[in-house]
């Protein structure tokens, strides 16, 4: 039976309050790189080669894909879970010892991301219904805030801590922030009174101001497939630069770079600078000119940063990706939003994310065993960001924001 008006709002926007939303996706993000920055220390650690590493690139973004499609009707608990399976994860995986632990534990871990990701995302989607793009640029600020934070945090503390204790205190803040984010739940309907993101200058309205929210219905099966082959092969896209860049400066940049940290720290900076400008942006341009136009700048960026060779040109080139990448998620997910998909089409759409994000990067592995050369690998991101932009052009109807 449906629900009557006065639950409504309840089931779709409840939830945390919006510093634990934003400390929750921080986390996320941190979450979801972390990998990266260490892979080095582990393929020392557990003697992996290049392709060897892909099962767990495979099996922390395959539990992603699995968080995303289980997302629940009542978003709440989708945040919940996926902190707390994250917190079991991460901590688990400082205790692995070989390629089989540390694949099942990562497993784990991304399922617990997939459903923090996916559930807050479709949460504000649907909290905020005036500027989406906007306030989902600025929700994703705080998700490349916390990949920013990863690479400084692994150059700072883990030599001091150990891989170890590092990832028991990672698994921490997630129990802290399920914790908190629980106590702190808000009913917007019922709550005039409650955090908004009116605190992050998005725009959005007032709770008395905001127009009733659309009601979510099934999506045409080829928009369907369209935002999923979208976010498909931008989580491949992301995740082979975020997965293998640290590997990448290690062996061909001519300075020791801070351990091989400071290419992908310079690339999530300004992936997270660009998100809070194209929240600005997105007020003033149609979100399909931004998201094209990113795609263009990427493609010719990674071209530049596979013939780089010298640690200033290298982290040019990593400013300049960062900054290109960074409006296509909040783009891409508001015109999304726009069509008002149901929060399990919503899920599954932002989840495959998670398998684009599995598959490219072991490919990335594959091909540079094979050829052994890692940057000759990088014409996977490449082709990922040209085959981004003609999905672009198919089908190019957009719903009015």
């Amino acid at each position: 039976m449906p629900a009557s008006p006065h639950h409504r709002p309840d089931d779709t926007t409840a939830g945390p309050a919006v510093p634990w939303l934003a400390l929750g996706v921080l986390l996320a993000g941190l979450g979801t790189v972390l990998l990266g920055p260490i892979l080095p220390a582990i393929s020392l650690r557990w003697h992996l080669t290049d392709q060897q590493t892909g099962p767990l690139f495979f099996a922390k973004f395959l539990g992603s894909f699995i968080g995303g499609i289980s997302v629940p009707r009542k978003l709440r608990w989708g945040i919940l879970s996926g902190t707390i399976l994250a917190c079991l994860g991460f901590s688990a995986f400082g205790l692995a010892t070989g390629l089989a632990t540390g694949s099942l534990t990562l497993f784990i871990a991304g399922i617990g991301l997939g459903q923090i990701i996916a559930s807050t995302n479709i949460l504000a989607g649907r909290r905020y219904t005036h500027q989406t793009g906007s306030a989902l640029s600025s929700l994703n600020f705080f998700f490349s805030l916390g990949a920013v934070l990863t690479g400084l945090i692994v150059a700072a503390l883990e030599p001091r801590f150990g891989l170890r204790n590092l990832l028991f205190y990672i698994a921490a803040a997630f129990l802290a922030t399920s914790l908190g984010g629980r106590l702190g739940w808000i009913k917007p309907s019922t709550n005039a009174g409650a955090p908004d993101l009116s605190h992050l200058e998005i725009g959005e309205q007032k709770p008395e101001e905001t127009s009733p929210l659309n009601t979510p219905h099934k999506l045409p099966r080829h928009i369907f497939i369209r935002f999923a082959l979208f976010l498909f092969l931008y989580g491949g896209l992301e995740t082979c630069l975020a997965g293998w860049l640290t590997t990448y400066t290690v062996r061909y940049s001519d300075d020791h770079l801070v351990g091989g940290q400071s290419a992908i720290v310079l690339l999530l900076i300004a992936l997270t600078a660009g998100r809070a400008l194209s929240s600005v942006a997105l007020r003033f341009f149609r979100e399909a000119t931004i998201q094209r136009l990113g795609l263009v700048l990427s493609f010719l960026f990674i071209a530049g940063l596979s013939t780089a060779h010298h640690a200033a040109a290298l982290s040019l080139w990593s400013i300049l990706l960062g900054l290109s990448l960074a409006p296509f998620f909040p783009a891409t997910f508001a015109l999304l939003m726009h069509r008002n998909p149901t929060a399990r089409e919503a899920g599954f759409i932002l989840a495959v994310s998670g398998l684009g994000a599995a598959a490219f990067p072991w490919l990335m592995g594959i091909v540079s065993t094979h050829t052994g050369s890692l940057r000759e690998a990088m014409a996977v991101p490449a082709t990922l960001a040209l085959l981004l932009l003609a999905v672009s052009f198919i089908h190019s109807e957009v719903t009015p924001s």
